[in-house]
């Protein structure tokens, strides 16, 4: 098989349909699905399923994709060190929930060990997402966090998709609200005194549920709920809307000019913050310089 095929079904999969995949790749749609096919009977498997609505990835297909991205990223490598004789471009991903500690330890790392040339990626996105991007060495690691709620769930997840889980520190959970919101100056508030103002989750898209909720009791009941896909979003609706999010209480105050505080929730939980990785995968360089950063956010 050449690089080139595994350079199609990378594509293919990442834009999940054959016509586009083939416009970005500038061939023509019947010479993708051609070479598709003569891969497919080269490793007797099918990678992906078709049909009306699209083109998907089978379960070997999942697994074959992430040694593909590893073969396609030790080439580029080898041509850029000793054919093109270019320096060594360094590679470095992490896949997280939304946190905004995740991304100041992005930025340090950047900031100290950026070369000349480099492919640095900072994925904020959903929890399953995360274990299938660790899953396939899309990224070097993931970050999640566990709970009493969450834990025997995401556990079993994890050791079904061959996951560790390695905890950095455990937080209380805070409120996140505007600095005038009625609650703000309160020392601590509950669920019942939150129950008048509109809830703020992140979407998990067709993994909605609350072992997979970036937030501590998301099980419990809200009149007023307000689902987004990003952070921004989330401060907005704070600000705009009276609105809240539960997390972990780390929230840098140079960010929105102060207008955004975190209250004590005065209710029984943990969470526990920290990284997944395969099992038996030892963290990179780079792997190791950002979990000590985000170490320095323990609050």
């Amino acid at each position: 098989m050449t690089i080139q095929f595994l350079k199609y079904i990378v594509a293919v999969a990442e834009i999940g349909s054959i016509t586009e995949a083939a416009k970005q790749l500038h061939i023509s749609q019947p010479s993708l699905s051609a070479a598709l096919k003569e891969a497919e009977k080269e490793v007797g498997f099918g990678i992906f399923t078709r049909s009306r609505s699209g083109i998907a990835l089978t379960k070997e297909g999942v697994e074959f994709l992430g040694y593909a991205r590893q073969v396609i990223q030790e080439m580029n490598l080898l041509e850029d060190r000793f054919i093109l004789s270019k320096p060594e471009k360094q590679r470095f991903c992490v896949s997280t929930q939304h946190y905004t500690f995740t991304a100041n330890a992005f930025v340090e790392m950047v900031q100290k060990f950026g070369q000349e040339r480099f492919e640095f990626i900072l994925n904020e996105t959903q929890t399953h997402q995360i274990l299938e991007d660790v899953k396939n060495r899309f990224c070097d690691l993931g970050i999640i966090y566990l709970c009493d709620r969450n834990k025997t769930f995401l556990q079993k997840t994890m050791d079904e998709m061959g996951l560790s889980f390695y905890e950095l520190f455990s937080s209380d959970p805070h409120v996140f609200l505007r600095a005038k919101h009625p609650l703000a100056g309160n020392e601590s508030v509950t669920l019942k005194d939150l129950q008048a103002y509109p809830r703020l989750n992140f979407l998990q898209g067709s993994y909605e549920s609350a072992d997979f909720s970036e937030e501590p009791f998301s099980t419990e009941l809200s009149e007023k709920e307000i689902r987004v896909s990003d952070r921004a979003a989330i401060v907005n609706l704070m600000i705009g809307l009276d609105g809240y999010t539960i997390s972990s209480g780390i929230f840098p105050k140079y960010l929105q000019g102060r207008q955004i505080v975190s209250v004590p929730l005065a209710e029984k939980e943990k969470m526990h913050i920290g990284y997944v990785l395969c099992k038996g995968q030892t963290l990179s360089e780079l792997g190791s310089i950002y979990v000590d950063a985000l170490k320095k956010y323990a609050p």
